[in-house]
């Protein structure tokens, strides 16, 4: 049966993108790089790198839901936002294409991580929350909170392994959106965030139905940023 779920996985994964999801972002209120009528400067290598980052970040999430979706086929929350996360790896790959960066994406199968800047990084990332989830839907439900929170700091701030791992970057104000003047790069990762508010305000109600109303807790951004994603 898990067989079969890899593959229905992977054909709806090979749909969406003969579809166009790469390029049809206006269907979700969100209008392809490529036709944004921003003038842009030349972007800078901090700007540069931390779009490679979410590009793979972007996937990471996407592929830990498909993953987490197999193995918790009853809850069906891992499906649906894995979509979405297609979508936002799409559009961090536009905004690729509109700088004429190389893709770090070479291979889109599930789990793959290739790029040369953060590849083996994000490898042992899918590893580590895969098997975390794998115990039981509640597990999986906190990881994928865990992404999302995630998400939305590396978004915001340069993630600390970038910090760690390339000499020029001395702290976290040093790339991401709290960095850039960029206006195609700041829309961008607006429409990131917005999307991972959502996500996270949805796995916390599941959450929440196993651990009770307002008991959950902040894994990564501060809580009062959490509260006020979930208007508490």
């Amino acid at each position: 049966m898990k067989i079969l779920s890899v593959s229905l996985a992977f054909l709806l994964l090979l749909t969406l993108a003969s579809k166009g999801v790469y390029s049809d972002n206006k269907q979700r209120g969100y209008e392809n790089l490529s036709s944004v009528h921003f003038v842009s400067e030349a972007i800078s290598e901090h700007e540069r790198l931390h779009l490679i980052f979410m590009r793979e970040e972007e996937k990471l999430a996407r592929d830990v839901y498909i993953k987490l979706s197999i193995e918790h086929p009853e809850t069906k929350i891992f499906g649906k936002i894995a979509i979405a996360e297609t979508h936002h790896t799409g559009s961090v790959f536009d905004a690729l294409m509109r700088f004429n960066i190389d893709d770090p994406v070479v291979n889109e199968n599930v789990g793959v991580f290739s790029g040369e800047e953060f590849g083996s990084y994000f490898t042992e990332k899918y590893t580590d929350l895969t098997n975390q989830g794998l115990s039981s839907e509640l597990d999986a439900l906190y990881v994928g909170a865990f992404i999302e929170e995630l998400d939305m700091l590396d978004i915001k701030t340069c993630p600390k392994v970038m910090i760690e791992e390339i000499d020029s970057i001395k702290g976290s104000n040093d790339c991401g959106l709290v960095y850039t003047n960029d206006k195609v790069i700041s829309s961008l990762y607006g429409h990131l965030i917005a999307g991972s508010e959502a996500h996270l305000k949805a796995f916390v109600y599941n959450i929440e139905k196993y651990i009770g109303e307002g008991a959950y807790q902040a894994q990564v951004l501060p809580q009062e940023d959490i509260d006020d994603i979930l208007g508490r």
